[in-house]
């Protein structure tokens, strides 16, 4: 049974990709094992007020994508893609809101944001998901900052678990599951961003939180991505073991269940690294 009860950190280990990458389709499937020439690849939308197109090597791949929206994990093929976002509507011919040249590396497992800098301006960010296993009775959650806001902590029951988190970095850690209450707090400070919300961190999930929209405009909020299947013995292995996620995002803070978007998919990342701890 579900219980509320205080983060517990046990490790951290938090991953930022240092290259740029898009993914979504739906559903989300696993990659069928020995597919090695193989990317997962997910998307999350979060540049507020702007629905986009989507066009790879100058064909749309996906219309009027909406703010918010976090897609469930695909199987890619690895090779290279010359990526085009525009304001919905105004491509091929237009010009492009943000546009990069690309590739999807073979094995990664990545969520890709476009979103606001922390001055405003829109970008594209890839993050390695984590999706290894975690001791029975633990979940792990990390934080991304994608928002157009200065540094931030992290708060579980009023006390930071990640302290000055910047855009477009994130941290992670493994917790006992159960439900936390979380908020986001500017750095240093108890003003309070986003939140306080109660978040439910299932026994073997790996949840990422994404705190995105802009501090300026008043519109800062959450979303997040469920990645299933992370259990170890004597839970046993739950049905999507492989890294299926499920996706929640709101437009205050924590509401609702996100829309998997689009019928096909644009991806790309240059080259990720892992670090230890918060990556940059």
């Amino acid at each position: 049974m579900t219980s509320r009860t205080p983060l517990t950190l046990a490790a951290s280990a938090g991953a930022c990709a240092c290259a740029l990458a898009l993914g979504v389709t739906a559903p989300a499937m696993a990659a069928p094992t020995g597919e090695d020439d193989k990317a997962m690849v997910s998307v999350f939308h979060g540049v507020p007020g702007m629905t986009v197109d989507v066009y790879a090597n100058g064909d749309e791949l996906l219309g009027d994508f909406k703010p918010g929206t976090v897609t469930d994990p695909q199987s890619l093929d690895a090779g290279t893609y010359d990526i085009q976002i525009f304001e919905a509507g105004q491509g091929p011919d237009g010009a492009p809101a943000v546009e990069k040249k690309i590739e999807v590396p073979k094995g990664a497992n990545a969520t890709i944001a476009a979103h606001l800098s922390a001055d405003g301006k829109p970008m594209l960010t890839a993050f390695v998901n984590d999706v290894s296993k975690v001791d029975a009775g633990k979940s792990r959650l990390t934080v991304r900052h994608v928002a157009a806001a200065p540094a931030v902590d992290v708060r579980a029951g009023g006390q930071p678990v990640f302290k000055d988190l910047e855009n477009p970095k994130q941290d992670s850690t493994v917790v006992d599951s159960g439900t936390v209450s979380a908020d986001v707090v500017l750095a240093g400070t108890d003003t309070v961003a986003i939140g306080p919300a109660d978040l439910n961190l299932k026994e073997g999930t790996s949840n990422v939180v994404y705190a995105w929209g802009s501090a300026e405009d008043k519109n800062l909020a959450l979303a997040t991505q469920t990645f299933a299947g992370m259990e170890s013995a004597p839970s046993g292995v739950h049905a999507g073991g492989s890294g299926a996620a499920a996706a929640t995002n709101d437009s205050d803070a924590w509401l609702g269940w996100a829309a998997a978007a689009g019928i096909v998919t644009l991806a790309g990342v240059l080259v990720v690294r892992r670090t230890a701890g918060r990556r940059g």
